[in-house]
């Protein structure tokens, strides 16, 4: 198997505001691709009680070199105080997608 230094990068936003972070990462060529999964129900902790959001979750493929970038700009752009943001290594593939996927990444 193929070992890369590629990575999913998983996001959760508001639903208004994920069109505009994953145009941000794209026109950046932070991303190669990003995905936009609607109607996200999630549960969580949330200063000491249970509470919940209806979401986007974003599905980011890029580099693992740069995740640095990847943070700062999601935390700039982002309406929440700590949004989630949560790097996934990708251990293998297509070869030709993860080509493709790192000749279309910028560092």
């Amino acid at each position: 198997m193929q070992v890369t230094d590629n990575i999913v990068v998983l996001v959760t936003t508001s639903n208004e505001e994920s069109q505009k972070i994953a145009d941000l990462l794209l026109n950046r060529r932070k991303a190669a691709c990003v995905n936009i999964v609607p109607n996200v129900n999630s549960i969580f902790w949330w200063k000491g009680k249970i509470d919940s959001s209806h979401e986007s979750l974003l599905i980011i493929k890029t580099k693992m070199s740069l995740l640095p970038d990847i943070v700062g700009l999601v935390k700039a752009s982002h309406s929440y105080k700590i949004p989630e943001i949560i790097a996934v290594p990708i251990i293998g593939g297509s070869e030709d997608y993860l080509r493709w996927l790192n000749d279309e990444v910028k560092d």
